[in-house]
């Protein structure tokens, strides 16, 4: 079915704006959920459980939203699309490093990962104000939350 069968509240050219914002946040979402869970088994070191557990708040945090974004493209007529194939194809979070990781190592990583996700959802936060001030709300609170989060992972770098 490739037509939707939910009615969206928004025009064609607001649809598709707001709907190319949200498949993006998604899968940028995916990818630091599955990031923050790689780093998460494979973190070592000194503070190891402190770092350890703190991944997993921010697995929780991207799964959340995840399936906020979803819910919200559904919303508004846009079929999401988090399949593996589709994240690795689009997703624009950096890179994380195989194998076991120092917790500096880690943290100077997920820093870095956070400023990317961030920088892309502050563009995003732009792209919407026209199209849909729900979603923009969204994008807002899903920042406001990426920012808390990555305040805590450069505070460890201090």
């Amino acid at each position: 079915m490739s037509k939707s069968p939910i009615k969206s509240p928004l025009s064609e050219a607001d649809k598709e704006i707001t709907g190319n914002a949200l498949q993006a946040t998604l899968v940028d979402l995916v990818d630091l959920s599955l990031i923050a869970k790689q780093a998460h088994w494979n973190v070592v070191g000194s503070n190891f459980r402190s770092a350890h557990l703190q991944l997993d708040e921010l697995v929780n945090t991207a799964r959340q939203y995840v399936d906020e974004v979803a819910e919200r493209a559904n919303a508004i007529g846009i079929s999401p699309n988090g399949k593996a194939k589709t994240v690795v194809e689009s997703s624009g979070v950096p890179d994380y490093p195989d194998n076991w990781q120092s917790v500096e190592a880690t943290v100077a990583a997920i820093v870095d990962i956070l400023a990317a996700l961030i920088e892309r959802l502050r563009q995003r936060i732009d792209e919407t104000d026209k199209s849909d001030l729900v979603t923009q709300d969204l994008l807002i609170e899903i920042t406001r939350a990426l920012e808390e989060a990555h305040w805590m992972w450069q505070a460890q770098q201090a």
